[in-house]
């Protein structure tokens, strides 16, 4: 069986949170204490430097109980209506918890299409990236007031794996109200054995998930494997771990009883994978010798050093990176539109607020966001 990391070693974190877990659905109200005791969990994390994204269930749970509605299953113009009630009391439970460490949350609100749609993508990727810079922790949730059955996830254990890939975060928590991927499901066979390790999602560990939960989870182990499956692809690590206990992070950093699904990627290296082999090209910039030697330094490609721009491409779209023989060098996500890639091209990047009206990236490619051929 394979070694499981210590959480020490990992320094961006998406820790999810379930509806169950969070709210006393007798009262229909925060439970305040648990709640504490995690955000005594993040604030230990966030003080040895790695920064904490959490995608938190709970807004609707909250909100119908505040709004007068029965148990049971919601009408969509009611689940959209308690969502809104209950997203406010949801935000500010987080933030004065997070607060009393010294934490500034960040409220972001994603719909599938966030997460699916190249430009909503990178706009949402650029957001959490500037909140974890500024080293506050986003508090993250699907947008349940406008989202509809056709443009939604419907249970935040994928959300929370699209939003690790997303932030290229090295680890997702899963809390859960079981302990973690049991062999069989624990609710019907009384000797169901706990999985510490899965090294692959193959389609034997997808046949031990079992059903939904609990009456508030809208996702069960089903859903839980597929966030495995996305993460780990993705280069990042995953757990699934018991969160009906109190201080649950610190928990597993002590060993206790959990599920680790293990990548052996990193999510910079699945990313440049991905940008190298699944993306059709929309188009290519030509570099100069200067800016070729730099690529291959390291360093991102600036407008400085693009001689020309070929194609019809949109900001974030794959496009050839060419030297000036033109023979491929490299690929990457570029950040300007074709227009606004040959207004930039060749000049120094302090100029680009004055040559597009508006402030741009630095970089027209960003080293994360390339992969250089023979690497």
């Amino acid at each position: 069986m394979a070694q499981v990391p210590s959480l020490d070693r990992f320094h961006h974190i998406v820790v999810k949170v379930g509806s169950s877990l969070l709210v006393d659905s007798a009262r229909g109200a925060i439970k305040q204490a648990w709640l504490d005791a995690l955000t005594e969990d993040i604030a230990a994390l966030h003080a040895r430097g790695a920064s904490v994204t959490v995608v938190s269930s709970g807004a609707i749970a909250l909100g119908r109980t505040v709004a007068g509605l029965p148990k049971g299953r919601l009408k969509l113009e009611d689940s959209q209506a308690s969502a809104a009630i209950g997203q406010i009391a949801l935000s500010s439970a987080w933030s004065q918890a997070l607060h009393r460490h010294g934490i500034v949350a960040g409220q972001v609100l994603v719909t599938l299409r966030d997460t699916e749609e190249r430009r909503r993508y990178l706009n949402a990727r650029a957001t959490l990236g500037r909140l974890l810079a500024m080293r506050a922790v986003p508090i993250i949730n699907e947008n349940d007031t406008v989202a509809t059955s056709e443009i939604r996830y419907g249970d935040n254990d994928r959300l929370a794996a699209r939003v690790a890939t997303m932030a290229s975060a090295d680890l997702l928590i899963l809390l859960s109200d079981v302990a973690g991927l049991y062999d069989s499901p624990p609710s019907d066979n009384a000797h169901a054995r706990l999985l510490p390790v899965v090294e692959k999602v193959t389609p034997g560990i997808e046949a031990m998930a079992g059903g939904a939960a609990s009456e508030l989870s809208r996702g069960g182990m089903r859903t839980k494997i597929e966030a495995a499956r996305i993460a780990t692809s993705a280069g990042t690590h995953m757990i699934i771990a018991d969160g009906r206990v109190m201080h649950p992070i610190a928990r597993v950093a002590e060993g206790g009883r959990c599920t680790w699904f293990l990548t052996p990627s990193n999510p910079v290296a699945a990313r440049k994978i991905w940008i190298g082999g699944s993306l059709e090209l929309k188009g290519a910039v030509f570099v100069d010798a200067g800016a070729a030697a730099a690529l291959h330094r390291g360093k991102s490609l600036l407008p400085a050093g693009v001689t020309r721009i070929e194609g019809t491409f949109s900001r974030g779209d794959c496009v050839a990176i060419c030297d000036e023989r033109g023979a491929e060098i490299g690929r990457g996500l570029i950040a300007f539109d074709a227009l606004h890639a040959e207004r930039i091209r060749g000049r120094n990047s302090r100029d680009i607020a004055h040559l597009l009206g508006a402030p741009g990236r630095a970089e027209m490619i960003h080293r994360d966001d390339m992969t250089l051929a023979g690497r």
